[in-house]
């Protein structure tokens, strides 16, 4: 009888919802990935040509109380058929990086999040990547179980960051900071089913940017999210990635 209260609650949240394998799932923000015909080096440059012609996504979405300075972030994805390319540009102020051990809690510093289900069975099935402002990385799989990333798996991701690895003191003039990251299809299945990316196939999926021990802490998200407290462990509203 929970189970069934809360579906009706997310139902009357949002307007727009399908049922997908029974669960009522956002359907709001979609974002079309497009297919990378060549290899894309991992360099943390926005204006590289193999990023020109990208769609973006914008986060304009606050959980919590808005923040007195309200950073500026897109991001961008396209992947071929070993692996996922991502990359956040984010024009922020008040930033500090100060977690370097992999799966530390890098959402205290400034922090960009890519969460996404691959499972086209399973949406609420998910992985949570986490990259701080300096590079580090958490990574988990939210299953039926959930299952962090080895310190070796982690390493097989390319990551390419503009700030210092360490950012202390808190840089609190206007900078602009990039994430680039290539995620091997082939580490992921170690850990969850993954539907292989192919034109025509859909996953859920959100973006987010966060910096929760700074002095300006925000949660802000790319498909909205109808949660009083800010939590950005809610499969049910993230949106759709279509793979072109």
């Amino acid at each position: 009888m929970n189970n069934l209260k809360n579906t009706w609650r997310l139902l009357i949240a949002i307007p727009t919802f399908a049922l997908i394998s029974g669960i009522a799932m956002a359907q709001d923000s979609v974002y079309h990935v497009s297919r990378s015909m060549t290899t894309i080096p991992v360099d943390g440059k926005w204006d590289k040509p193999q990023w020109n012609e990208v769609a973006k996504v914008v986060l304009t979405n606050y959980m919590g109380e808005i923040p007195p300075f309200k950073p500026v972030t897109h991001a961008k994805m396209q992947y071929d058929a070993d692996n996922l390319y991502l990359i956040f540009r984010v024009q922020d102020r008040y930033v500090s990086s100060l977690v370097q051990e992999p799966n530390g809690p890098v959402s205290r510093d400034a922090c960009v999040e890519f969460f996404f289900s691959p499972d086209v069975h399973h949406p609420l099935h998910y992985f949570n990547l986490e990259i701080n402002a300096g590079g580090t990385v958490l990574m988990r799989y939210n299953g039926v179980e959930r299952k962090p990333f080895t310190d070796e798996d982690i390493a097989a991701f390319e990551v390419a960051h503009s700030l210092p690895k360490v950012v202390d003191p808190p840089i609190n003039d206007p900078v602009t900071w990039t994430i680039e990251c290539r995620i091997p299809l082939r580490i992921l299945e170690k850990y969850g089913t993954v539907t292989p990316p192919s034109a025509g196939i859909a996953w859920r999926a959100n973006f987010y940017k966060t910096a929760s021990k700074s002095t300006n802490p925000h949660y802000i998200t790319w498909s909205p999210v109808q949660h009083e407290v800010p939590n950005f462990h809610l499969p049910a509203y993230f949106g759709q990635l279509v793979f072109n």
